[in-house]
């Protein structure tokens, strides 16, 4: 699974993440107040979010779900008070313990579970749903579809995961993120032609036994990400 491309992206993701951005990433999936700029990238995660939540069932009580990429620990909370075993993963401990803090004292049936490192790494065990969110758009298309064939694999029903679309803006930001100071730089979004993704999608032997459900793009300012579902056959 480890290319080289995946681990330098690895290891700047962290970076970003667990340091760069700590403080600023713990405001935006807070209530505390943000600008312009940033009000729309936290309502458009808001709807992403619960957009894959509304794919999920509404009573998850006896299974287990793998939030991949947790973040700060939104979705996975939900999960769990839905009655879902979570276990909710991320490569920053910045963010696993900022997770950790923010959990609620009632999951009314559910149980949750912070954990600092990979979403593919097969430890973690079997899942009936993964949900990856945002996860997976800072890395390269062929890597990103290797991570979800691992992910994939850990699933007994339903995989769901966002891409970055490739739009005019997100080209245009992208641009202009290169002129910041390395060291300001958020790790780059790979935007991706969605035809692209199905042709790499349909070429990856790991996924062969997944058939495609519902898609659903949000639009929110600075915010683009598209949702995709997939369904093991």
């Amino acid at each position: 699974m480890e290319t080289l491309t995946y681990r330098q992206r690895r290891s700047e993701v962290e970076h970003y993440f667990d340091r760069t951005a700590a403080e600023a990433w713990s405001r935006l999936t807070s209530n505390a107040p943000v600008g312009r700029i940033r009000q729309t990238v936290r309502a458009g995660r808001e709807q992403m979010r619960n957009t894959l939540l509304g794919w999920l069932p509404d009573d998850l009580h006896g299974r287990r779900v793998l939030d991949a990429g947790c973040g700060t620990g939104v979705l996975a909370v939900e999960a769990a008070r839905r009655g879902a075993e979570v276990i909710a993963v991320d490569l920053s401990p910045t963010l696993i313990e900022l997770a950790r803090q923010r959990v609620p004292e009632m999951l009314g049936g559910g149980s949750l579970e912070f954990r600092v490192g990979d979403m593919w790494d097969p430890d973690l065990g079997q899942f009936d749903h993964v949900v990856a969110m945002d996860s997976l758009i800072h890395y390269d298309l062929p890597d990103a579809v290797r991570m979800l064939a691992g992910l994939a694999g850990t699933a007994a029903q339903t995989v769901m995961f966002t891409f970055a679309p490739r739009t005019r803006m997100l080209a245009a930001m992208h641009a202009v993120g290169r002129w910041f100071p390395r060291s300001d730089r958020a790790p780059a979004i790979e935007p991706v032609i969605e035809k692209r993704m199905w042709d790499v999608l349909g070429a990856e032997t790991g996924l062969a036994m997944w058939r495609r459900g519902r898609q659903q793009r949000v639009n929110s300012g600075f915010y683009t990400s598209q949702a995709f579902e997939l369904h093991r056959l």
